[in-house]
């Protein structure tokens, strides 16, 4: 990897972080056109895609630090003081922390449970990832055609952050999309697009930030320093670029549907599955 490839991947990275278009998918494309991929040691890979995700986590803390003060200065005030409320009782800001809380669960069991899976070169596979994007894609048209879009950020529940966060968990495969994935659960549940959005960002800070420290922490003794200084660059361009695609994302589902992805997710999918037919 040179200093362009380490500047692109965070690029794409930061672009598709935030987007239903599965940035795991464009990354593991990118690098297998650059020949970054080993297919010797999948897992150098995967910590790599993890490590660089730490950016967009940077991106979110930065985007939404007032929601995110505001919902630990509330979380605390209404649960670990004195004159604890019901959480049905609290106010929206601490039942978002129960909810992020209460989402996360899943992908933490699931995530640890299908590790070597995951780390594998089975989530590696161009094929798994083309078929993952045309499936999700079609899911999502499906949630576009049947959703209502009616809740805000006041009107979910416990029972929609279970299911978002168990949405959450089909982005552990290549190709799906953790923003794809849980803002489709969240329409199919009822939440407006935007909001869709919002939370699946918000339910994304503890996942990153769990994955990413733990790849960092198990791929640093194979990462020299000038593989470090390369994956240090990609780390901040996906922080920037993933800065632009919230501020995109959410603006644009303000007024309009999720087509364009996807579209866009169908196409790709297919180009990949002829590409292949070809070799």
């Amino acid at each position: 990897m040179n200093i362009l490839h380490a500047i692109l991947l965070g690029i794409i990275q930061g672009l598709t972080e935030f987007l239903p278009i599965s940035s795991t998918a464009h990354l593991t494309l990118a690098g297998k056109i650059f020949g970054l991929v080993n297919a010797s040691n999948p897992e150098q890979w995967t910590a790599f895609i993890a490590v660089i995700q730490l950016g967009t986590l940077g991106s979110v803390l930065v985007y939404f630090i007032r929601d995110i003060i505001s919902i630990i200065n509330s979380f605390i005030s209404e649960n670990l003081r004195t004159g604890r409320e019901k959480i049905k009782n609290q106010s929206i800001n601490s039942k978002l922390g129960w909810y992020i809380i209460f989402g996360t669960l899943p992908i933490v069991i699931i995530g640890f449970g299908l590790k070597k899976l995951i780390e594998g070169s089975l989530t590696k596979n161009l094929t798994i990832i083309a078929f993952a994007l045309i499936v999700l894609g079609l899911i999502l048209a499906i949630a576009e055609k049947t959703a209502k879009f009616k809740k805000e950020m006041k009107d979910i529940s416990l029972t929609d952050a279970l299911w978002i966060g168990l949405a959450q968990c089909l982005a552990l495969f290549p190709g799906a999309s953790r923003s794809g994935t849980t803002i489709t659960a969240g329409m199919f549940l009822g939440l407006k697009r935007e909001t869709a959005a919002r939370f699946s960002f918000l339910l994304s800070i503890p996942a990153v930030f769990s994955s990413g420290l733990y790849e960092f922490y198990k791929s640093i003794h194979y990462i020299s320093s000038g593989q470090l200084l390369l994956v240090g660059v990609s780390t901040l361009f996906a922080a920037v670029s993933g800065y632009f695609a919230i501020a995109f994302m959410l603006r644009f589902l303000k007024t309009n549907s999720t087509w364009l992805f996807i579209v866009y997710r169908i196409l790709l999918g297919a180009a990949i599955l002829l590409f292949l037919s070809k070799l």
